[in-house]
């Protein structure tokens, strides 16, 4: 009797044991476990890439579903290649094109500056104090801005990455009219300022603006000026052919677009009705 108790109480000590190992081997962390060859010789992923098919969809143009078979059918191209890989992987920087119109994965974003004299409008590095530097905080989108105003210059400058607004700026028959208020370092003689308005012939080519008139209440040094140019290049070409220096140059609105609540240096969103509004310029 005291044996086969005695046994009985071996026994269970012995199943006990291999429960306790059981548990002990199989316990969180001690899980053998053998990861495949997939999963060892995988590559992190790049967090500067994206798939071609995200990239189309979070462009608003489709599902991703949708996306995969306008790749497959031809109509995606990536820095003009048409791509019908299944799983391609796009690049921060590369140009992506939907049946020929090109797209963009980012919140569509327009900020608009008045930019104050000492900055340079580019998106260059090593170029000392940018506008960039001005918009850093307005946005995570990539922005930049439509045109250029000099180093001295100062004013309104319109930043996106809406392609189809930077088209309409740049369309050489529409464009979108600026306005700026410049001082010259003398007065603008009647003749000269009528010879801007017919337009003139600068090594053979021709000159024209949208509008020019003096200021009221100013003195004939200061001059309201209209173009539809992007950059101030051409203002620059009027005033050294017709002998005048431009000693001050402020671009106070753009189309519909004023200063108003921008102090100097600042810069704001675009509502949604100002969008509208200059989408039908």
């Amino acid at each position: 009797m005291n044996k086969q108790q005695g046994g009985q109480r071996k026994g269970k000590t012995s199943v006990e044991s291999s429960k306790k190992d059981f548990k002990k081997s199989f316990a969180k962390g001690n899980t053998p476990f053998r990861k495949n060859e997939a999963q060892q010789n995988k590559k992190p992923s790049n967090p500067n890439e994206i798939r071609l098919n995200k990239y189309v969809a979070n462009s608003g143009m489709c599902s991703r579903r949708e996306a995969d078979v306008h790749i497959a059918t031809g109509l995606v191209s990536v820095n003009g290649k048409v791509i019908t890989e299944m799983g391609y992987k796009v690049k921060i920087g590369d140009e992506v094109r939907y049946d020929g119109a090109r797209i963009n994965p980012e919140k569509k974003a327009y900020v608009l500056l008045n930019k104050p004299k000492g900055f340079a409008t580019t998106t260059s590095e090593g170029k000392g104090r940018t506008v960039m530097d001005l918009v850093a905080n307005a946005t995570s989108s990539r922005i930049k801005p439509i045109g250029r105003l000099g180093r001295n210059s100062k004013g309104l400058l319109l930043f996106t990455n809406d392609d189809t607004v930077v088209d309409k700026f740049t369309n050489s028959k529409n464009g979108v009219p600026r306005l700026f208020h410049i001082e010259l370092n003398k007065n603008l003689k009647l003749e000269d300022l009528k010879k801007i308005q017919t337009g003139f012939k600068v090594e053979g080519k021709l000159i024209t603006v949208e509008a020019i008139s003096y200021i009221d209440g100013a003195s004939k040094k200061e001059i309201g000026l209209k173009v539809k140019n992007t950059g101030n290049t051409i203002i620059r070409t009027i005033f050294n052919y017709l002998k005048y220096e431009i000693e001050n140059l402020d671009c106070v609105a753009i189309g519909h677009l004023t200063k108003k609540d921008i102090p100097r240096g600042s810069w704001k969103h675009l509502t949604e009705q100002e969008l509208n509004t200059l989408q039908m310029l």
